[in-house]
Formats: structure tokens, C-alpha cells, sequence
């Protein structure tokens, strides 16, 4: 594993960086607006992706280096997000990237999947809305995504659950928000998928 700092139009952002020992792809996943990349349901995707054939790149943003709690907006996210993805290309010499996170890191890496040009997207808890307000749905960021999307949530989610489309496919769970009740089942369905995905692109 290493750590490396990324400067990003907002400040310097931080990659962890576990890598597969023949990476076909290099799968970028950023964290919840609360939380860090220790969260459960990102360190077991890590190893999945890694015996997937997946280099992985966990994305601090530069608001959680610089020490501060609350998100910067999402602009910023977006853009610090896009200057980690152009370095992490030159360092793993422009090998096919998978943009994905949890919760507010999934909705960065679905907003900058066109600009990015990411092979694919995985979202861990999408947060279709927030709590007990329905009628805010960010379903629209997801519709907006062209490439294979995977969406895996928990059954009990209160921020909703996203609707299946062409494009992205959503896979139920047991669990909450936090996804960390079935972490066999997460690997195992995020492995499967991005063999899946991955196999097109070695």
C-alpha cells in the first residue's frame, strides 16, 4: 500500500494505493461525506477489486486532508475529483478507469464519469434521496451515467433505493446505509461484476 498526495484545484487530495499484482484497470473509490476511506463496505471492495484484477486508488478529498468535517460543495468534490483521476491516468500509463465510491463519493463519481471518461461506475449506497424527503430525488445523476453502473444498496437504506436503467443495474442487500451487514455478499457481487466489465478492457 501507498499513500500519495494529488494537488487538485481545492487543495491536495490523497491516494491509498493497493494494487493487484496484473491490473487490468484502476478502480478509484471516493468516501461518504462524513466518513473516511476506512469505512467497511470500501475496505472489503478494495480487496475484491484487487483479486478482480483491479488496481485501487481510495481518494481522500482535499476538505477530509485539510482536516474539516463538512463537505466542500459539490463543484469542488467534482473537480478535485477529475485532477486526482488525470494523475492516477499517468501513473498507471492510461490503463481504463473505474470511478466509484459510497454514498456522496457515488454521486462524484457518477457526475464526472462523462468528463472523466471512466470505462465504468460503482455505486455503494447511493443516496437516491435524502432521508424522509422522497420527492428530492438525485436519480437524475444516475440516468446521466452512459456507461456499465453497478448500484449495490441495502434493503433498509433510508436514503432510498435508485431505480434500475439501461445503462446501470441495482443490486439489494441486506443492510443499511452503512452496507456492512453482508460484506461477503458486497465483495462477492462487486467481484463478479467488474470481472465482467474488466474482461472487454484486457
Amino acid at each position: 500500500m501507498t499513500r500519495i498526495d494529488i494537488e487538485t484545484p481545492h487543495g491536495p487530495a490523497r491516494a491509498e494505493l493497493h494494487c493487484a499484482e496484473e491490473g487490468a484497470a484502476v478502480l478509484m473509490l471516493g468516501h461518504g461525506a462524513g466518513g473516511g476511506i476506512e469505512a467497511k463496505d470500501l475496505v472489503a471492495v478494495t480487496r475484491a477489486a484487487q483479486a478482480a484484477g483491479a488496481h485501487v486508488a481510495l481518494v481522500e478529498q482535499p476538505y477530509r486532508v485539510a482536516g474539516r468535517r463538512a463537505p466542500a460543495p459539490a463543484k469542488q468534490l467534482d473537480a478535485a475529483w477529475l485532477a486526482v483521476a488525470e494523475d492516477l491516468a499517468k501513473r498507471f500509463d492510461g490503463l481504463p478507469q473505474v470511478f466509484g465510491g459510497r454514498s456522496s463519493g457515488a454521486r462524484v463519481a457518477c457526475r464526472t464519469a462523462g468528463d472523466g471518461q471512466a470505462a465504468a461506475v460503482l455505486c455503494l449506497a447511493f443516496p437516491e434521496h435524502p432521508p424522509g424527503k422522497p420527492e428530492k430525488s438525485r436519480q437524475p445523476e444516475l440516468d446521466a451515467v452512459t456507461v456499465p453502473t453497478l448500484v449495490v444498496q441495502g434493503e433498509t437504506d433510508p436514503f432510498g433505493r435508485p431505480e434500475a436503467g439501461p445503462h446501470h443495474e441495482v443490486v439489494v442487500i441486506p443492510g443499511t446505509h452503512a452496507l456492512d451487514k453482508d460484506l461477503d455478499g458486497l465483495s462477492r457481487t462487486v467481484s463478479e461484476w467488474l470481472s465482467r466489465v474488466l474482461r472487454p478492457l484486457s
